[in-house]
């Protein structure tokens, strides 16, 4: 039912990736250019913690994160990518993902996830965090709280002989039980040398279900968590997703890739901070 082929970098660069639906193993050419270009994108959300701040713009975040992912060697993927034209995405409050910065300012309580994706030496890092910005609501503050918890524990089911189902499943029930709803709409990816190749990886689903996990693959986490109801709706610039009953939403992503005895996070961050509250 799912094709797996092995696929070997000659070099940094390697051949020129094609998504045509199977799910890529890699070798460790492979992992040494995602670590580099998860480093990157980590190092990048590390720098913005100070930076976001009530006041700031996300226009001027998405400045900062172009500049700091050139400087550092990298692409930013997003940047042209079908008609984008920022280097990350910015999503507040109620923003379920692919929210656009602009030049309206983050104010005291919002909650905003940044997601970047570094592309260095051709391999892609992609990860999202979450940011508070100043004095939040508990609510907020625990919706961000069990987001992140649902990431770890989708990652804890990362390890060969699971299925992706096992990951979604994790997720699902975590969320579920502290009464949020788990967004269908949109899900993790495959990446490596392409930006979003197979497998999908879902973040509701059924044990035992879903592409088996087997040491070379690479792929995204990304669970969105909603504090209502998890349909979602698109809004006219073709890219905002925004929840539908307007609640709130948060999101956190990791890029791993499967090893013989579990997994690698290749987007973990340098400085501890994968997580508020920055401690």
């Amino acid at each position: 039912m799912y094709d797996y082929v092995s696929v070997a970098a000659d070099d940094a660069t390697g051949p020129t990736p094609v998504r045509d639906g199977t799910i890529k193993l890699h070798d460790e050419v492979g992992f040494a250019g995602m670590r580099k270009a998860g480093r990157l994108s980590a190092e990048i959300l590390d720098a913005l913690v100070p930076f976001v701040q009530p006041g700031v713009t996300t226009a001027a975040i998405d400045d900062l994160v172009r500049t700091m992912m050139l400087d550092g060697g990298g692409i930013p993927a997003t940047l042209g990518y079908r008609g984008f034209t920022h280097s990350c995405c910015t999503s507040i409050n109620h923003v379920v993902c692919h929210g656009i910065p602009d030049d309206k300012p983050v104010r005291e309580g919002d909650i905003v996830n940044i997601d970047v994706t570094s592309i260095v030496d051709g391999w892609h890092g992609d990860t999202s965090r979450m940011y508070l910005v100043g004095d939040v609501p508990i609510k907020a503050k625990r919706l961000v709280e069990v987001t992140y918890e649902c990431l770890m524990l989708g990652i804890e089911q990362a390890k060969p002989g699971n299925r992706m189902g096992d990951v979604a499943h994790a997720i699902q029930t975590h969320a579920e039980k502290h009464r949020y709803s788990v967004v269908r709409d949109f899900c993790g990816h495959g990446l490596g040398q392409m930006f979003h190749d197979a497998p999908e990886v879902v973040h509701a689903g059924r044990p035992g279900t879903g592409p088996e996990l087997k040491p070379g693959m690479f792929f995204t986490i990304e669970p969105m968590i909603n504090t209502g109801k998890y349909a979602v709706k698109m809004l006219s610039d073709g890219w905002t997703a925004v929840t539908r009953d307007r609640s709130l939403s948060a999101q956190f992503e990791h890029s791993i890739g499967i090893t013989e005895t579990g997994c690698e996070i290749f987007t973990a961050s340098p400085k501890g901070l994968n997580a508020p509250p920055w401690q």
